[in-house]
């Protein structure tokens, strides 16, 4: 399904499996995930809370800019939020890659509502560390 790297990155990805962020779509320079806002991610509003907005977001900036091959890390991020999420919701995050230039790179991931709505934007810097992943 995915290149073997991409899949064992994602198989040691702990709290995206943990959390129900699935893996969608990787190609260079651009990843899909998908999330379900479970009653557990809800702050005190109850709407969900930012930190799992920027988690879902930050996970796909991940994938796309590991996607090239070397070891990548984010250096640098942000976020707006722009509309609430609910309990059942379904979001996806697609980070798509807009400039890599020697070992940094730049991305914006866009998290929506199922069906359009825009819930999120993210912006990631990210710096490559050197070095291939592991995989099995």
């Amino acid at each position: 399904m995915f290149d073997p790297v991409i899949a064992a990155l994602y198989e040691r990805d702990e709290t995206s499996r943990t959390l129900g962020i699935a893996l969608e779509e990787v190609s260079a320079g651009r990843a899909v995930m998908r999330m379900t806002v479970a009653a557990t991610m809800v702050n005190g509003h109850g709407t969900a809370h930012g930190g799992f907005l920027f988690l879902l977001a930050d996970a796909a900036f991940a994938y796309a800019c590991n996607s090239h091959g070397p070891v990548t890390v984010a250096q640098a991020a942000q976020v707006a939020f722009l509309a609430p999420a609910a309990v059942g919701d379904e979001l996806v995050a697609e980070a798509v890659e807009r400039s890599r230039a020697g070992r940094s790179g730049i991305y914006d991931v866009t998290v929506r509502r199922t069906g359009g709505r825009v819930i999120a934007e993210f912006r990631g810097q990210s710096v490559v560390i050197g070095g291939r992943p592991q995989h099995d």
